[in-house]
């Protein structure tokens, strides 16, 4: 909140520990860091392995950059992280996405020593049908339909939200719209989180001017790693 209110605007890097191994991991977090990276992202729809201790252990012994997790799932979780975005899939109709984890999760996440940030996830149509799509088994709010977007996103912050997450989701064929990110923008008080489908440092750029508080990127630097010092130098 006091960073929305300072007008302070931030780059989150997303590392799906699935995709990179220790060498690559060790690269992106030096380019992370020449970079001038604010947060690491930590999470994805499905784990294949049980590299997410390892992924963060590293990025916490190699940095001071804050390492955040963004689980897909109650399997995502690491102490050793420093907060937990608590999701709750606002845009969809899935219960267990909405509260059910959640209570299955409350006393374990109570005990452990991370900042826990209650967030309203917003999947927004990108184009095509991705993982969180069909993990969630939800349906994204159209690309088109800014009124149905405000109004989740309002929704979420009168039930006391922390933050709002509007996602096009990882390999979407089209980001989220400058339309959509400054209409909900000036709706919410709430510092606003966007990512999903973001492939140039052009487009960073717009997310932040029209009302993004932070921008979130990894399928396209996970292609294209030299973009990185770019893309973070668009958002600041």
């Amino acid at each position: 909140m006091a960073a929305k209110a300072q007008k302070q605007k931030g780059f989150a890097l997303l590392i799906d520990p699935d995709k990179l191994k220790t060498k690559e991991l060790n690269e992106t977090i030096e380019r992370a860091v020449w970079a001038g990276v604010d947060y690491f992202f930590v999470g994805g729809s499905l784990l294949l392995n049980d590299a997410l201790e390892e992924v963060v252990a590293l990025l916490k012994s190699q940095t001071d950059i804050p390492v955040f997790l963004f689980p897909g799932s109650l399997r995502q979780i690491s102490h050793n992280a420093d907060a937990l975005l608590l999701l709750s899939l606002i845009s969809g109709r899935n219960p267990d996405l909405l509260i059910g984890q959640h209570v299955e999760a409350a006393a374990y996440l109570r005990k452990s020593p991370l900042e826990i940030l209650p967030t309203g996830y917003m999947l927004i149509d990108g184009g095509k049908p991705t993982s969180v799509s069909y993990i969630s088994n939800t349906q994204p709010i159209p690309a088109n339909k800014e009124d149905i977007a405000i109004c989740t996103a309002l929704a979420g912050q009168l039930l006391g939200l922390k933050l709002i997450y509007m996602d096009a989701g990882s390999g979407a064929l089209q980001p989220i719209s400058s339309q959509m990110i400054e209409a909900v923008s000036s709706a919410i008080e709430l510092p606003l989180i966007v990512g999903g489908g973001i492939r140039t440092a052009e487009k960073v750029a717009q997310n932040i001017h029209a009302g993004a508080d932070l921008v979130v990127v990894g399928n396209a630097l996970e292609k294209a790693p030299q973009l990185m010092a770019e893309m973070v130098a668009a958002c600041h």
